[in-house]
This record gives C-alpha cells, structure tokens and sequence, in this order.
C-alpha cells in the first residue's frame, strides 16, 4: 500500500502546537473561533486520515477525478478505478499498464483519462519527481504542476494539503469550501475564489486548519468526525 507524504510537513501537530493556531485563528477570526469552540475535542486531521493512503502521484489522480464532481461522485468513480488495480490506488507505472478504454470505463472523463495518462509519463521518466516535488516551496509546486496539461491551481492545491499535508493551504476552488464559507459567515450568494482568498488571509499561516474546521461545520455533525462527503 502506498504511504502518504506527512513526514514533509508539519500539519501532524504535537498539541501544544495545535493549540497554538487555534489560539492565532480565534484571535484573528471569530468565525472561525467559534468553530473551534464548539468542536473541542474535533481532530482536524480525522478526515484526512478517513481517506486512502496514498503518494502525491495517487493524491493528483484523486484530485483530477474529483474535478467538477460532488465529494460522493468523485468516491464512486475512485472505488471503480481503484478496481482495476486489485483495490488500491495505481501507480504511474501500473495507470499506464491499462488500456486508456479500460480508465474511460471507470467513470473518467477522455480530458481526465489523458491529463492522467500524460501526469503518469511525466512521473514515469522523471520529469516530474516525487521527492523533489515534495521538497518545493508551495508556489513553486504548484507552479511546476500547472504546466501539466488539465492540472490547475486547485488541484495542486489540493495534493498540497492532502499528499504533504502543508500547513498553509487554502482551496479557493473548492465548490464544497466555497459552500462551507457561505453557510458559516451567512453570506447571501456563493463566494467566488477571489472572495475565498480574502477572507481566507487572515488566517495564514494556518490556513490548511481554518479549511479543515469549515469542513467540519458543513459535513460533520458536532458530536463526531467524519470525512466531507
């Protein structure tokens, strides 16, 4: 089974630490102050946990397959794929042994299938470098990922805060975060991903805790944690 990249950042807290940005995001914004207050014993990383284990080419395909789909379709789609590859998650080298038919079968999208195709021959050759990707500064990884045809912000982002589990890590993008800001701060529309970055500043450099406790608020009841979705 593949091993997630945690131990490339700091985003699993000792709890002094953790109370520390707790104690910044309270300051700071009490929205989201007051998710922390009604969630005392909430574990922030608890949804992270929930989700398969896997390397940062593993968290680009399930950030590629969730792209414009709700949280319970995207899980549809990763358990047919996962299918194909005896119940885990692929490989570069093992996404590239299957037929691109066989993928478009799965529920891929033929965009999705061939972002992922060219994502794992660029993993495979070494264009792309897992350890050196894992090492970069969060706008340089982002910038190298987004060269990649159908590889945008958000989902760069996301392997970000999923793969590597970097502590600063906003997901403008995300239609779910974007209606977790909404219910939490009664806003009267959507907020668009410009909006999402302003109120989400304030928050720095603790953002990737902030996303999580909205998530908290919009998908978990307040006595226990369960993953978005």
């Amino acid at each position: 089974m593949p091993v997630t990249h945690a131990s490339h950042s700091g985003a699993e807290r000792r709890p002094h630490q953790l109370r520390q940005a707790q104690k910044h995001l309270r300051t700071v914004d009490p929205v989201i102050g007051g998710l922390i207050e009604r969630r005392p014993d909430y574990d922030p990383h608890a949804w992270l946990n929930d989700l398969p284990q896997m390397t940062l080419f593993g968290s680009l395909l399930f950030q590629v397959t969730g792209q414009q789909l709700s949280v319970a379709a995207t899980r549809r789609t990763i358990d047919r794929l996962t299918s194909l590859f005896e119940g885990h998650l692929p490989s570069p080298v093992e996404l590239l042994s299957v037929e691109p038919d066989d993928l478009r079968g799965a529920g891929l999208s033929w965009r999705k299938v061939n972002t992922l195709r060219d994502l794992a021959e660029r993993f495979s050759d070494g264009r792309l470098d897992e350890d050196r990707l894992s090492n970069l500064p969060d706008d340089d990884f982002i910038t190298e990922l987004t060269e990649v045809p159908g590889i945008g912000p958000w989902t760069a982002q996301g392997a970000l805060l999923v793969a590597l589990r970097r502590e600063d890590v906003v997901l403008p993008g995300d239609l779910a975060l974007r209606k977790a800001i909404r219910r939490a701060y009664r806003l009267d529309h959507l907020p668009t991903q410009d909006e999402v970055l302003e109120i989400a500043e304030k928050w720095r450099p603790y953002r990737s805790l902030a996303t999580s406790y909205l998530f908290s608020a919009e998908f978990e009841p307040e006595d226990g944690p369960r993953p978005p979705g």
